[in-house]
């Protein structure tokens, strides 16, 4: 008789950081922490909710909960006491974006496009996760109608994707981006034009006319590596950039 199918656990997070490595060499084989893993330690013991709650969050028993907060305790410990890596992948998830307020958000019209620049001063905010506004604007045959800066709240990293999605945004044009933050997004159905430089206002302009390079993978390796940087004064809207890591992605 075939075994019983593990139910799904809800994910309101998935991370943009997916490693972290010792100040060092790394001892031994990296740990594997798995996504439903992390967002127990989250809502447990960064959130401080109880268990009771994280099993109603994640959709599943009360004794799950109590058994992957232990097994994800040991794995950190590890980590900690013995060197060694973490990586963050897998598991038996469904994501499931975190519920926020967009009151401050302009209604979006009928047959428009809602495009979300990461904003800082008129340019792209060079790090997604720690965006504190962004500049959207809605399009209709190849004219913007209305432009509008809203901030987000407070809202940082994996529950910006929620954030968008509540807002309307179909399309997102950032500088840096991690590779879960990308999943997150692609997952709220939300089209990702990564590695932007410059003006905001340009970039959008780009975009209209078709000549803004479309890269839909990381542009910022959240692993604990060291960075280099490759700034430029103008939008990087005609081709993929060598971008190992950018300013303000701070990613230690």
């Amino acid at each position: 008789m075939a075994g019983r199918r593990e139910k799904l656990r809800r994910v309101g997070i998935i991370p943009e950081y997916r490693g972290f490595t010792p100040d060092g060499l790394a001892s031994g084989d990296a740990i594997e922490m798995t996504v439903d893993e992390l967002e127990v330690l989250r809502l447990c013991d960064l959130e401080g909710l109880n268990q009771e709650a994280v099993a109603q969050h994640m959709g599943i028993a009360r004794a799950t909960v109590t058994a992957i907060c232990s097994r994800a305790h040991r794995k950190v410990a590890n980590a900690l006491v013995n060197g060694r890596a973490i990586i963050i992948e897998g598991g038996n998830i469904a994501y499931s974006p975190i519920t926020t307020t967009t009151a401050a958000w302009p209604a979006k019209e009928v047959d428009t496009m809602r495009v979300a620049t990461t904003y800082d001063n008129g340019n792209i905010f060079m790090h997604f996760g720690r965006s504190e506004q962004f500049k959207i604007y809605d399009i209709q045959d190849g004219k913007v109608l209305n432009e509008q800066v809203v901030g987000t709240g407070g809202t940082g990293h994996g529950a910006l994707a929620g954030l968008l999605a509540n807002g309307g945004v179909d399309t997102l044009i950032c500088g840096g981006i991690g590779g879960g933050a990308i999943n997150a997004l692609a997952q709220a159905g939300i089209t990702v034009y990564a590695g932007a430089q410059g003006s905001c206002d340009a970039c959008v302009e780009a975009l209209i006319a078709g000549t803004l390079a479309q890269t839909g993978e990381a542009t910022c390796d959240c692993h604990g590596y060291e960075h280099t940087h490759d700034h430029g004064e103008s939008c990087g809207c005609h081709g993929h950039h060598d971008h190992n890591g950018h300013e303000g992605c701070d990613c230690h």
